[in-house]
């Protein structure tokens, strides 16, 4: 068999089990929404899991105690605790505080998008490039307002230091941060839910039970652990891009 016809038939594979797993009724192509395409699927998912981190966010902190803390509020403090660290450790304390919601709500936002596409039929919003381009440019877009912000007109000094020839290439480079984020997400939860996909077009008898998502224990144990990773990197590197940008000595 040719590569071409090799790549023909897988495609033709995940073909029929993407279509057998939308037991929803999901349109398979983009719809238009107040003019604009949109693939309702991932619009719908990014719902779902925007009303489950709010409904876990305030089940965890609905009746917090210092002395005998629920489980929940226990999850929720240490990884309150893990990214406060982070931030301290990169920024001036007072920025880092300032920048916690915004750095805690990204990770648990992530981390529930990354991971939603494991539960049978479902899709992560994150396996969609719409939606982690979308998030890296408001990352982006953050970063350039937190450097004007902090640092006025001396944020414009990094584009032509150390010679002004520089400023091509650090044009370049700031707007391929936007693009490293968004394709580094989305390729690493996309790839996962590919290969889940290849799993299941190998066994054909799974198809048919519980929407066609009993796959590898071990493999989806793996893509768990890559979607913590995946959603500590684009913290990380958010708060790195912060700390470039509004450091005094730049």
């Amino acid at each position: 068999m040719s590569a071409a016809a090799g790549h023909e038939a897988s495609q033709d594979m995940l073909t029929t089990v993407h279509h057998n797993l939308n037991v929803w009724g999901f349109p398979e192509t983009p719809v238009d929404i107040l003019g604009f395409p949109m693939n309702l699927k991932t619009l719908v998912m990014t719902w779902i899991v925007m009303a489950l981190v709010i409904l876990f966010t305030v089940s965890a902190t609905r009746n917090m105690q210092l002395k005998r803390p629920g489980k929940l509020q226990l999850m929720v403090e240490e990884m309150y605790q893990f990214l406060r660290g982070l931030a301290y450790e990169n920024l001036d304390p007072k920025k880092g505080a300032a920048l916690m919601c915004l750095l805690f709500s990204l990770f648990i936002y992530l981390l529930f998008c990354n991971l939603w596409g494991l539960i049978p039929t479902m899709m992560s919003p994150t396996a969609d490039v719409n939606t982690t381009l979308g998030m890296a440019i408001g990352v982006f877009i953050t970063v350039q307002i937190l450097g004007l912000y902090y640092r006025k007109a001396k944020y414009f000094k990094h584009f032509v230091e150390p010679f002004v020839f520089f400023l091509p290439l650090v044009i370049v480079e700031e707007l391929s941060k936007p693009l490293t984020l968004a394709f580094r997400l989305y390729g690493n939860i996309y790839a996962g839910e590919v290969l889940i996909a290849v799993l299941l077009g190998l066994i054909p008898l799974t198809i048919t039970i519980f929407g066609g998502f009993i796959a590898s224990v071990v493999w989806l144990a793996f893509s768990i652990f890559v979607g913590f990773i995946q959603a500590f990197i684009f913290t990380m590197l958010t708060i790195a891009y912060i700390s470039q940008v509004t450091a005094e000595h730049h």
